[in-house]
């Protein structure tokens, strides 16, 4: 394989695609717990599912592309 250098426009799309992670994730967590009524036993499984965009925002906000 030949060694290319990372577009700088690659790091800066994994950047801005964890924010819209993080972002997306944190309004399934807002939502999720303020309508606990609604959702009854499964706040804690939807809190779950919308945790998981969050761990993965995270993630590529802070892992490094390779250069």
């Amino acid at each position: 394989m030949s060694e290319e250098e990372a577009s700088p426009w690659l790091k800066a799309a994994e950047k801005f695609f964890g924010l819209i992670l993080l972002i997306i994730g944190a309004l399934g967590v807002y939502y999720t717990f303020t309508s606990t009524g609604a959702l009854d036993v499964y706040t804690g499984f939807f809190g779950f599912l919308s945790a998981i965009p969050i761990v993965l925002g995270l993630i590529l906000l802070i892992a490094k592309t390779e250069e």
